[in-house]
Order: structure tokens, then sequence, then C-alpha cells
């Protein structure tokens, strides 16, 4: 992308988590000179301003995601938009409604009709790779691709809402973006590990430390892939910078079952009591 287009705001939702850390980290190095960081009111975006250049590029937004006229204060006068933000537990929800698919689905809304009004050239949504899979029924000897679609009654019936909730998101913005002309490329990242930005430990890091723990969590056709945050972050500028993208983008080192990426976690790190699987 030519200089002068980095020159231009662009907006990152959920900037000061754990994705949103290194993407507004690469952005950065990247030469953007005008970064509208969009935080969930109250939380902590202190540590971004530690990064290489934040003091003079970094504007912190206070705008929670299903505050539509707050959304739309951050994204005015951007060129683009990163949709990072969406809630994220290990913890099984009490109201999965509202604590996961709601926030993950009207907020997806919200930024694109944010970004409409706007008129930004280009939203890059963060999907997940948990928008994909589990899909039990995929062809056993078929390569899971871009094409794949998490089976949405077969997560309702184990009470697994966080693939719920990124699956009807990335399917209400697809909707949107068809209704109304919006240009928007998604990205479906794997399990990001990878050094914290930030202090709190994140989800997707969790579950390697609860892994490293000794956890027999065993979870019948569940796969998992791992990404490096720091690449995962490079992918969303790439697809922002790059016209000809669109559609769906997996990002991952691989796609796994569970069992196998215990398994070779193990090998890296012999010394921890990790659970043998059974196959």
């Amino acid at each position: 992308m030519a200089d002068d287009k980095r020159q231009e705001a662009v907006c990152v939702t959920g900037a000061n988590g754990f994705i949103g850390s290194w993407l507004v980290k690469t952005l950065l190095n990247s030469g953007y000179s005008s970064i509208h960081a969009s935080i969930f009111p109250g939380s902590d975006p202190s540590h971004l301003f530690d990064l290489p250049g934040a003091k003079d590029c970094l504007v912190v937004y206070e705008a929670d995601i299903l505050d539509l006229d707050a959304v739309c204060k951050a994204v005015d006068g951007c060129k683009g938009v990163f949709h990072v933000a969406s809630p994220c537990t290990l913890e099984d929800p009490k109201d999965p409604e509202k604590e996961l698919v709601l926030p993950a689905v009207q907020g997806t809304l919200n930024v694109l009709e944010a970004a409409l009004r706007a008129k930004v050239r280009r939203v890059v949504l963060t999907s997940s790779i948990s928008a994909l899979v589990p899909n039990p029924n995929w062809p056993p000897h078929k390569t899971f691709d871009e094409s794949s679609w998490t089976d949405l009654d077969y997560c309702k019936s184990r009470q697994k809402w966080y693939p719920v909730s990124k699956t009807l998101a990335e399917k209400a913005a697809w909707e949107f973006a068809e209704k109304h002309g919006i240009d928007v490329v998604a990205i479906h990242p794997a399990t990001c590990l990878g050094p914290l930005l930030q202090s709190g430990l994140n989800a997707s890091c969790a579950v390697l430390l609860n892994l490293l723990q000794g956890s027999q969590d065993t979870q019948e056709y569940h796969w998992l892939g791992a990404v490096h945050v720091g690449d995962v972050a490079k992918a969303q500028v790439l697809l922002f910078e790059t016209p000809s993208a669109s559609g769906r983008y997996l990002c991952t080192s691989g796609i796994y079952q569970f069992g196998d990426f215990a398994e070779r976690v193990s090998k890296i790190f012999p010394e921890y009591p990790i659970h043998r699987l059974v196959a």
C-alpha cells in the first residue's frame, strides 16, 4: 500500500485485547499514523501507549460495541475498520444469548453500520476458526477449508456457545455487506498463541495454560489449530491493503483434533504434566 494511504485513519475495535493489541502494534510498525483504538468502557489501554509511536498516532475511544452512537464516534473519519472485539470466555455462560450471542451479532452489525455511515473503504472482520468448525458432517478425507461452516445444531446441543456466536455474527456480517454493498473481508484465526502485550490472560492462551497444567478436558469432535498472534495481525493488515482480497481466509498453521494438538505440545514441553488423550 502506498505510504499516503497509511496516513488515513483506521479504527481497531477491541484494541486493548490480545489480538487487538498486536494489531495496533503491527499497524504502528507498518507506518499507520492515525489509529482509532476502540475499547470497552473502563478497560485499561495503558499498555498500548508503551508501543513505539503510539503517543503520536493513537487515539482511544471508549465504545461498547452495543452502543451504536459510541461506535460511530470511534469509526468517524476512518477509511478502514478492523473489527476484533467479541466476547470470549472459557467459562460456561449463565445466559449465552445475552453474554455471547447478542454482543457478537449486534456488535458486528453496529460496527458495519458505523462503517457504512463513515464510508470506509474496507472492513476486516475478525471471525474465528470456530465459525468453520466443529463440523462433524464434513467429509472425513476432505481437507478443511474456508467453505466449511460450523454446525450450529451440534454446538447448541453441546452448549458450545462461542462457536455459535462467531458463526451467527459472521453470517449476519455477510448479509449486511451484500445488502448495503460494503466491502468486507473475513479472517478466521485458529487458537492464537504468543507473547501477551496486555496484562491479563486471554481465553486462547488460557487453553494452552490449562493444557500445560494437566487439564483432562476431552472434547469430542473438537478441532483446533495454533497460530502466532503476530501472524494474525500481519494477515489482518495484508487483507486490508490488498484490493483483490475477498471472502473468508483461514489463518492457522494447521487444523488438528484436540488430542493431536495435546500430543504436539507434550513433545515441545515434556517437563509439563500434559494429559495424553486416549484415541
